[in-house]
């Protein structure tokens, strides 16, 4: 007559077997977001190092979870698809968080495929999900300097320059954009007794931004001619 001992042996068994596996799926997830987290943080990307591991690290723990709740091969994939709309949300967030120009669609993209890793290393496909991993990452560093290199990465710039005569300040400043084929963003104009302020941002490349700030800088029409800032499309 079997003992308890000898029937709960192979039951011990098994639920180690699967809390390995389980947490060793759950630990690769962790790691591989990170690797794509950090190259995304060292970029001063939105996304960084934490987002992309919990973003990795979640759609491994559903895709783990859809298995163990749903009995029927159906069900369990209805369950991981779940996640494909729930990144989607996340990634609209990342686009328009930058307001006045389209940016972030890189970041989106890129949670977008970390999440699919995640699926990958839920469902043990761990080839698939390291490969994919390195993939993202050339095609993030690799591609990002080939394009920065060749100047075709544009930047849409914020300048502040100030002056006398508003009026004058515009026709100026449409002048210099006509002649180099650009054109005005989110403008604003603030003026007082004493001075004229006119903020404007313009959507270019590097060598064409380069242009345009030496064209405001020679123009005698501004006081001062300030870069306020930039932001990098991705």
């Amino acid at each position: 007559m079997p003992t308890l001992h000898s029937m709960m042996d192979p039951l011990l068994n098994e639920m180690g077997r699967v809390l390995s596996s389980t947490l060793t799926r759950l630990l690769v997830a962790a790691i591989l977001g990170g690797i794509i987290g950090l190259e995304r943080q060292h970029r001063r990307k939105p996304a960084g190092l934490r987002t992309n591991i919990f973003i990795c690290f979640g759609a491994a723990m559903f895709t783990l979870l859809s298995k163990q709740l749903a009995g029927a091969d159906a069900e369990s994939a209805r369950i991981a698809s779940q996640i494909i709309p729930g990144i989607g949300f996340i990634g609209a967030g990342s686009i328009l968080h930058s307001r006045g120009s389209v940016t972030g669609l890189t970041t989106a993209a890129t949670l977008f495929v970390v999440a699919s890793v995640g699926m990958a290393v839920g469902a043990g496909l761990y080839v698939t999900a390291v490969f994919a991993t390195v993939l993202i990452l050339l095609v993030l560093a690799a591609l990002g300097n080939l394009e920065s290199r060749f100047a075709q990465k544009t930047t849409l710039t914020t300048y502040e320059v100030t002056g006398r005569n508003a009026e004058a300040m515009l026709r100026e400043v449409n002048r210099i954009l006509e002649a180099e084929k650009l054109t005005m963003q989110n403008v604003h104009l603030a003026s007082t007794d004493a001075e004229s302020r006119l903020i404007f941002a313009v959507d270019c490349g590097r060598e064409e931004r380069n242009i345009l700030t030496l064209r405001l800088h020679e123009s005698n029409v501004f006081a001062s001619v300030v870069t306020v800032g930039s932001t990098e499309h991705e």
